[in-house]
């Protein structure tokens, strides 16, 4: 089989298309590229759902704690401090032993117990919780002037929310956030090892890595391409992102623009 069969055959994989069969022996260079890179498509489902969702969770829960009620204010710091105080592998295994709990008590909503939906739930809720401390810090520090200015306008309410606070905020949490994205396209490494199955043999990049690995008992080819895989997929992260801070500080003098930083968090 050429490389160029084996990319036909192996390279939508895992989401159900293609060979089902995995390479028993004989394995090449371009089987371990082609397979990890298709099981990098559940990283990316992963990553960019959990990112989305919980961009829109997280504002809202930094609004929330930046809120002078009480009953806003004090659900939004124990959310924070729940997601963020614990670690995000100890939060796959309660999630996964309550998702299969509910199943078996109702006999219903199975599709928690899937990677698919009970992981993804899991990095969304923790992705907010990290999303929402950086946009609350970001809120606290809009300038009370341009609040102040909206006001001078007749802004009030949601009007001066979307207008003034909210791209100020966006702007000013965007570097830090930008982070965070990348944090948590790594995190979804850690799926593989959680309680969540890998339907019919379709998991992640690092599911396949590990096939390899075992398979060959030489460790030092499949997880290198997996770390490539990933140091492509910071620099797309990078990129884009990038885009949208330029486009946040397009009104602002060249010399005052905040330039985006990766910062690798070692521990979380």
């Amino acid at each position: 089989m050429s490389c160029w069969d084996t990319v036909q055959a192996y390279a939508f994989r895992s989401i159900g298309y293609g060979e089902r069969l995995l390479p028993r022996d004989d394995f090449t260079i371009c089987q371990q590229v082609t397979l990890i890179g298709s099981g990098m498509i559940w990283n990316i489902y992963f990553g960019l759902l959990a990112l989305l969702t919980g961009f829109v969770l997280a504002t809202a829960v930094a609004v929330a704690k930046a809120s002078d009620n009480l009953w806003l204010r004090r659900p939004a710091n124990w959310f924070i401090l729940v997601f963020r105080g614990s670690p995000l592998f100890i939060q796959f295994f309660l999630a996964y032993f309550l998702f299969l709990t509910l199943k078996q008590a109702t006999g219903g909503f199975s599709w928690l117990t899937s990677a698919w939906a009970g992981a993804l739930i899991v990095l969304f809720l923790n992705t907010a919780a990290y999303s929402a401390e950086i946009f609350y810090g970001a809120l606290r520090s809009v300038p009370k002037g341009e609040v102040e200015a909206a006001e001078a306008y007749g802004m009030t309410g949601w009007t001066r929310f979307r207008r003034v606070v909210w791209p100020t905020m966006l702007r000013l949490a965007w570097p830090a956030y930008t982070n965070e994205a990348i944090f948590l396209f790594h995190a979804t490494t850690l799926v593989f090892f959680t309680g969540f199955p890998a339907f019919q043999q379709k998991g992640d990049a690092l599911y396949y890595a590990n096939y390899f690995a075992d398979k060959t008992f030489n460790p030092f080819v499949p997880y290198p391409i997996v770390a490539g895989y990933f140091i492509l997929l910071t620099l797309i992260v990078i990129g884009a992102f990038g885009l949208v801070n330029k486009r946040l500080n397009r009104h602002l003098p060249q010399e005052a623009r905040r330039k985006l930083r990766y910062r690798p968090q070692i521990i979380r």
